[in-house]
């Protein structure tokens, strides 16, 4: 569209009719109306030079020129607001079943340590593809020792997360690529690096659970005090979790409703009640299902008791399961669950009180007490399958990553067909 000024004064040049130079201050300026987006796109020439400032509106409006001709926009989003649409794409997933919450959760974790490194104000159609090589690089280096090491594993299931969502950009015309050029990694050994994380000993989960009773009788001597509840919640969650196996998503939802107290069992002299869980299909990262019975001498009465303390201490236990059958088990209101950082902050004081060493080398976190568990019963020689019903994953998951790479295993496999007589072993 031609310039609607017929006249100009000696500090306004017209551009090929269509576009205007003109000075502000000291600085000359250029404007350019673009008619299918309605709005003008304004540069700042950056110079005081009348013939250098004429040079680069000619190169601007060429570049605005080419990129109508092939369809583009000038005007973008903002990195910040690409991801805003995308979860909310992803959240209507949660609602439709495709996805679980816990999913759609570790999606937007992974986007927004991409927005840190990228920048949140960065417009969408500004992006090359070669602008997230360092991903890798920004994301494992770190400057504090207290800080475990991001894995090569983590990064990459970030890198797919961003290159979903630049894809789905794409498709909605907010972005000119469909995707960024990561740096390819070394491959990974991910067996390996999986069972790493297990490397809890027997002696080091009996010391730790020494100190999580401990902790969790020093939480409940005030309950009163909030950051005392949630340590106190924090820390049955991460009992429940060491005798259950369980997703930190599968068991952050979990209801009252969702256990069963079975019956009171007593073997070599212990106490303990059969519980018996069921995680949800909603809940579940595999969207199935499944029910198990495991044997507690404390988590799951500790929680009661500390849930009819919350709920004013006049509650008669019978009473209170029918009342709080809809909230959720791990919480300090019932609706909102304890967050992943709080459990994290006392499973690395738990970690301290229980003297654990080189726990940062270990990679030890606590998605490890489900390791543990797994490895517990691989180390008990139960079949893959019942295993693999149990935690909620594959067979082949199970065989790949537990059941020929922990020493107990091996030695189990070293001896099979062998029993021990007088110190030596003799063929079955």
């Amino acid at each position: 569209m031609a310039l609607k000024k017929a006249e100009f004064n000696d500090d306004e040049v017209p551009i090929f009719e269509e576009a205007l130079v003109y000075k502000r201050g000291e600085y000359w300026q250029m404007r350019m109306w673009l008619a299918k987006e309605h709005k003008y796109a304004r540069f700042s020439l950056k110079t005081r030079n009348r013939a250098t400032a004429i040079d680069k509106a000619k190169l601007h409006y060429h570049e605005l020129m080419a990129g109508q001709l092939q369809g583009k926009t000038y005007f973008s989003i903002t990195t910040r607001m690409g991801v805003e649409m995308y979860l909310e794409h992803r959240k209507k997933d949660v609602t439709n079943g495709f996805i679980v919450s816990g999913r759609y959760n570790t999606i937007s974790t992974h986007l927004n340590h991409w927005l840190k490194f990228i920048g949140k104000d960065v417009k969408l159609k500004e992006l090359e593809r070669t602008d997230c090589e360092d991903y890798f690089a920004s994301r494992t280096k770190t400057k504090k020792k207290k800080t475990i090491r991001i894995s090569q594993t983590t990064v990459e299931n970030e890198q797919s997360s961003v290159n979903a969502m630049m894809a789905w950009l794409y498709k909605h015309k907010e972005t000119y690529i469909d995707g960024f050029d990561f740096k390819k990694l070394k491959a990974v050994d991910k067996g390996s690096e999986e069972n790493r994380r297990s490397t809890f000993t027997d002696d080091e989960v009996a010391r730790w659970t020494k100190s999580l009773a401990d902790y969790i009788k020093d939480a409940e001597k005030d309950l009163t005090e909030p950051n005392n509840l949630v340590k106190a919640v924090c820390g049955y969650y991460l009992g429940f979790s060491l005798i259950t196996g369980l997703r930190r998503g599968e068991q952050l939802q979990l209801k009252w409703s969702d256990i069963e107290d079975m019956e009171h069992s007593e073997a070599r002299g212990n106490d303990f009640d059969l519980i018996k869980v069921t995680v949800r299909g909603e809940t579940s990262k595999v969207r199935k299902t499944r029910k198990f019975v495991v044997k507690d001498s404390v988590y799951l009465k500790g929680l009661i008791e500390l849930t009819r303390k919350r709920h004013t201490g006049k509650i008669l236990e019978a009473d209170l399961v029918n009342l709080v059958q809809d909230e959720l088990m791990f919480s300090t209101n019932g609706m909102t669950a304890v967050t992943a950082r709080a459990i994290g902050v006392h499973f690395d004081n738990l970690i301290v009180k229980a003297e654990i060493p080189n726990p940062d080398k270990r990679g030890l976190v606590p998605y490890s007490l489900r390791h543990y568990f797994i490895t517990q019963r691989v180390n008990s020689n139960l079949p893959p399958a019942i295993v693999a019903e149990m935690c909620g994953t594959s067979i082949t998951q199970i065989e790949k990553t537990y059941y020929h790479t922990t020493e107990d295993k091996m030695v189990s496999n070293a001896l099979a067909g062998y029993y021990v007589k007088d110190g030596m072993l003799i063929p079955k």
